[in-house]
């Protein structure tokens, strides 16, 4: 949990970390505001503010869904897709700067444990 606070507010990055989440969920694909407020548990009017301020950087897009018309859809746009990107190799390169130092050991005692939480984290 302190390795992500770390990543998260470390990163000088371009959205702040609620919207990088947001980003992240959308590049799973599109989603009603209300899916990515399930997701993230946060309140429906809270998440229209930061899709909101996403849909005004240009990052996120909205339409109407085709099969509900009282629906928005929200996606990514090209601009999203690449700050996202950018924050992911931002991250990245934190986080491998810190790992390159350990020993082989350690680094395979890391390997062992991310797979044991890989697995934990999909039951």
């Amino acid at each position: 949990m302190r390795i992500s606070r770390r990543v998260r507010f470390e990163s000088d990055g371009p959205v702040r970390p609620h919207e990088f989440s947001v980003l992240c969920r959308l590049d799973d694909g599109p989603k009603t505001p209300r899916e990515v407020a399930d997701i993230e548990r946060v309140s429906a009017p809270s998440m229209t503010r930061t899709t909101s301020a996403l849909v005004e950087r240009g990052l996120v897009a909205r339409a109407d869904d085709p099969a509900d018309g009282r629906q928005v859809i929200l996606s990514l746009t090209p601009e999203g897709h690449k700050v996202l990107r950018g924050i992911r190799r931002q991250r990245d390169r934190w986080m491998h700067d810190r790992l390159r130092d350990l020993t082989p050991d350690e680094q395979e005692t890391l390997t062992r444990a991310a797979e044991i939480l890989q697995r934990v984290a999909a039951k």
